[in-house]
């Protein structure tokens, strides 16, 4: 039987990030920084705190899942979109059709789907992206690797689109529900990184750098119109300055909280409404295994001593209060091809140091540069004890994090980091050997592609593999799954207890005041 990826139950991925959201002053009524529980007829916007910041409106040349948090779905639209329990649905594609080859998908437009400047979403504007993302020159590595796959993308008419893959793949659909297959007029590609323009039901409003982004209702939606009439996305340099601006009541929620110690201040049921759920987002200990990292990574042995090293129960006690779970792979526990492989590496100093001198490495050196969101600092003074007791000495370099994507992500200049990985389905950036970790298996890359084109039984069980030898060759360390922990004003209701997309979806949100 075909697998349709359109009955299958699959949550969110990882681009590289920051678990927060954020907003900003508004410079239209709609946007102003009123809490949606103020309400009245000129103001009725929602503010929602972060902690990261886009560094670019345009996730197509810019990394960072910030960008996805704040626009996806909310601002840009894709053909299908993931809902709140993972299954793909109907967005600006109103049905697709698979060929039995599994190579083409055909799409129908939705017949009324327009863009915030007025333009149409027709078949020709959707192909236009469809490149874009493929040949563009400035495209990051995710997207341009998720959209290799077409071999032809074509009108066929006004509202349809048929896209040719070059072999059968139970990810491309999947992905183009996220950053990958946003779509945009073609007369706004020039300018999409400072003024984005979608089809969705809020338009970009205003971005105050460090401070804030807003959008406001977009009045000429084509879909069912939001709740609210914007939304202003304000950044926290810190949890706890966060949390004081909950509890005063400036903001309407907290998009993710990064301080756990801190739930009890809010556990007033009349005020406040905590919805505690999971994500995709792996908190990893990546090791640099490009030119530019410490060559002892690449022996497995050395990266087997690591994780063997660091107590990671303790160190989710120490740096999240316990909130959140162990994993052993790049997997969250709502991917289908889940085994829970947390105990692959038991704590064991002996161990750690019987690698080591095995590898030859008894006198290892390393550079662990962290981004300095609320767990990197934390989790970086954590494990270098830990290193430093197998004998291992780390060098910790706190950075902020357009540095991080600069100097790490991009340039790869470290041996070391630590970051939350967001993306759903990101175990496939293992197969990536131009991907800022730069492991390369051929085995791997084997598994992972052989069950992206195979059928639905044979993909589950090459993926589980594919998720143990990954484990086994320490390809990373994982140090545990991100919980999903929101807090909202008592009144605002809708919040969706998994983050199955990079997307903070407004569209779901909803205020008992009216």
């Amino acid at each position: 039987m075909t697998f349709d990826l359109q009955q299958i139950r699959m949550p969110r991925r990882t681009m590289l990030a920051s678990t927060a959201v954020v907003g900003a002053g508004a410079a239209l009524t709609a946007c102003s920084d009123t809490p949606a529980s103020q309400t009245n007829e000129e103001a009725r916007a929602l503010v929602v705190g972060a902690t990261a910041e886009p560094q670019s409106m345009d996730p197509i040349t810019q990394s960072g899942a910030a960008i996805a948090q704040v626009l996806l779905y909310n601002v840009y639209e894709t053909l299908v979109k993931l809902d709140g329990e993972g299954n793909l649905k109907p967005l600006l594609a109103q049905s697709w059709s698979t060929s039995p080859d599994r190579l083409t998908y055909t799409f129908t437009l939705q017949p009324s789907a327009k863009f915030s400047d007025g333009t149409a979403v027709d078949a020709k504007t959707v192909v236009a992206n469809i490149e874009r993302v493929k040949s563009g020159a400035k495209t990051v590595t995710t997207p341009k690797a998720q959209m290799a796959l077409v071999a032809s993308a074509t009108a066929t008419d006004d509202r349809t689109v048929q896209v040719k893959l070059t072999r059968p793949s139970q990810e491309w659909l999947f992905n183009m529900a996220s950053v990958t297959g946003m779509i945009a007029p073609t007369s706004s590609f020039a300018t999409l990184a400072t003024t984005p323009v979608g089809s969705g039901p809020f338009t970009f409003g205003a971005w105050k750098k460090g401070e804030s982004v807003s959008l406001a209702r977009n009045e000429s939606y084509w879909g069912t119109a939001p709740r609210f009439d914007g939304a202003t996305f304000r950044y926290f340099a810190d949890a706890n300055s966060m949390n004081a601006a909950m509890l005063a009541g400036d903001i309407d929620i907290i998009s993710d909280l990064t301080a756990p110690e801190a739930l009890g201040q809010f556990s007033d049921t009349s005020k406040y409404t905590v919805t505690e759920g999971t994500t995709n987002g792996e908190v990893v200990l990546g090791f640099n295994q490009g030119p530019k990292g410490n060559a002892a990574l690449k022996k497995v042995k050395v990266r087997q001593a690591i994780c063997h090293a660091i107590d990671r129960k303790a160190l989710l006690a120490t740096v999240w209060g316990g909130k959140g779970t162990l994993i052993g792979s790049m997997v969250p526990p709502t991917d289908p091809w889940y085994e829970d492989l947390s105990s692959t590496y038991a704590f064991d100093v002996a161990k750690a140091k019987a690698l080591l001198k095995e590898a030859g490495e008894t006198n290892l050196s390393l550079r662990l540069r962290v981004p300095t969101l609320p767990y990197g600092p934390t989790a970086a003074q954590f494990i270098t004890s830990a290193l430093k007791t197998v004998g291992i000495t780390v060098k910790v370099d706190e950075i902020d994090f357009p540095t991080w994507l600069k100097e790490v992500y991009t340039d790869g200049n470290y041996d070391m980091t630590i970051v939350n990985h967001v993306e759903p389905h990101d175990i496939f950036s293992f197969a990536n050997p131009d991907y800022y970790w730069h492991y390369s298996n051929a085995e791997f890359t084997k598994l992972v592609t052989d069950a992206d084109q195979a059928e639905t039984d044979v993909y589950v069980s090459k993926m589980k593999q594919a998720a143990k030898l990954l484990a086994t060759d320490a390809a990373a360390c994982w140090l545990w799954l991100f919980p999903h922990l929101v807090i909202s004003k008592a009144d605002i209701t809708g919040v969706q207890a998994n983050a199955t997309s990079s997307s903070f979806d407004l569209t779901v949100l909803a205020s008992r005041n009216g």
